[in-house]
């Protein structure tokens, strides 16, 4: 028989017996990091379930439209907003997945309304916030932040005259009471950290169960305006939400102990800019420290607290480490794997919307229509994305984790039967692939 014949033959008999498609291929389901662009780290934890991309967004009128109507699942930093408007142009988003322990950036009522599940990351940074805060309170009683930039000024200390003009103000730690609002996670972890250097330690948190104080040796104090009236220094460590907005204002301020310090690592709407600011300039307030702020970025150079003395800012960096950043990367991008290949909301460890879902849960495993489903995943495939493995850094919330949010002063913590929380007559308030991020704005970073 002729060997070509029997090589063309036997070519012919290997195409034809090539795979056979086991039924329609499902597409991936579509995750995208609403406002950043590097996916470095999510990327190795979602590239065998799903296709990532980023979209490096201010709002969503900058989100891609093959985002909007394919996207499953959402990461998102502290720098976008999603109200219910938002919410309601992502077609087929089931999970949304905040980088960052606080949501007062996302309308977590009306997403649990349409189907979307809202997670955050409550266990990560929890050090890093305590240390800062810890940090900034030491600056503010010694006036650390203040000598310093003296000397670099070229300030020149002759003698002790020189020094008892420049550190009017430092104050001793030692015997003097801090007062926590809110005892989360970070708020225990600051008192631990406060106790060490000789604070008394007092706080008030209206939601945690008696005996908690007892289990960690601190005092309790059951009216945010008793707290005020004993603290030398407040530190601020609640959620924000439409009861407690301006938690600090005039009226709070007056409460307090004539100079008294006051630090914010929490959340920027707790505080009044424009009573601060006043308090600062008559000297009620001695000295305050801020890391997060009612409109970010902060602009020193506008707003009530450009001319203020005393004050310490920083850029709401207090959870920020190399570890802890990674740490809260990866737990975000696992939130979203357990979503993709398990129940929803069965298999979130760290979903706060359950209570506004619809009575009819989800039926199928996963959110993909089942694609992962008991038969076990697909084998291991290429990421779909073209994401820049670039190593650019964002901002999160800094909360950490914090118990749940304190009310107003005055007002009494809620319970059967009870009356609804005041806010004090404040307005309520409500962390690839290419071509899929349009030109970012100028526009400033929403908190």
């Amino acid at each position: 028989m002729d060997k070509r014949k029997m090589l063309t033959k036997r070519q012919r008999v290997e195409i034809s017996r090539g795979p056979i498609a086991n039924g329609p291929i499902q597409a991936r389901p579509l995750v995208a990091l609403l406002d950043g662009r590097d996916c470095s780290i999510e990327m190795p934890i979602l590239k065998d379930v799903a296709t990532v991309a980023f979209c490096d967004a201010q709002s969503t009128s900058e989100i891609h439209e093959k985002v909007l109507n394919e996207a499953v699942g959402a990461l998102m930093w502290h720098t976008i907003i999603l109200t219910k408007e938002d919410l309601e142009k992502f077609k087929a988003l089931k999970v949304i997945v905040r980088i960052g322990s606080g949501v007062d950036n996302i309308d977590v009522k009306a997403a649990g309304e349409l189907g979307i599940a809202v997670c955050n990351v409550p266990g990560y940074g929890v050090e890093e916030v305590a240390d800062t805060t810890l940090c900034l309170i030491l600056n503010l009683y010694r006036r650390t932040y203040w000598l310093a930039n003296m000397v670099r000024e070229g300030k020149k200390f002759t003698g002790p005259e020189q020094v008892r003009e420049a550190a009017q103000g430092c104050a001793r730690i030692r015997g003097d009471t801090l007062g926590i609002i809110g005892l989360g996670r970070i708020g225990s972890a600051v008192a631990l950290r406060a106790k060490a250097f000789g604070f008394n330690v007092i706080f008030y948190d209206p939601y945690l169960p008696d005996g908690i104080e007892k289990s960690l040796g601190l005092n309790r104090l059951y009216t945010l305006t008793d707290l005020l009236f004993q603290s030398d220094c407040v530190s601020l460590h609640c959620t924000l939400n439409e009861h407690n907005h301006h938690l600090i204002n005039e009226y709070a301020i007056k409460q307090m102990r004539p100079g008294a310090f006051l630090v914010n690592t929490a959340r920027g709407g707790l505080v009044d800019d424009d009573a601060l600011a006043a308090a600062l300039k008559q000297g009620r307030i001695r000295a305050a420290a801020l890391d997060v702020h009612e409109n970010e970025p902060y602009n020193a150079f506008q707003g009530a607290l450009k001319d203020a003395p005393n004050l310490i800012v920083t850029p709401h960096a207090a959870f920020y480490s190399d570890v802890s950043c990674s740490e809260l990367r990866e737990m975000a991008a696992s939130e979203i794997r357990r979503a993709i290949v398990g129940r929803i909301p069965e298999c979130l460890r760290n979903c706060v919307n359950k209570e506004y879902f619809p009575s009819v849960q989800y039926s199928q495993d996963g959110i993909n229509g089942g694609y992962y489903s008991a038969g076990g995943l697909p084998a291991l495939q290429p990421a779909h994305s073209t994401t820049p493995h670039d190593q650019v850094q964002h901002q999160a919330a800094t909360n950490g984790g914090a118990s749940s949010a304190v009310p107003t002063v005055g007002s009494a913590p809620p319970g059967p039967g009870g009356p609804p929380l005041p806010h004090n007559g404040a307005p309520p308030t409500s962390e690839s692939g290419t071509g899929l991020h349009p030109p970012r704005s100028e526009s400033a970073d929403n908190h």
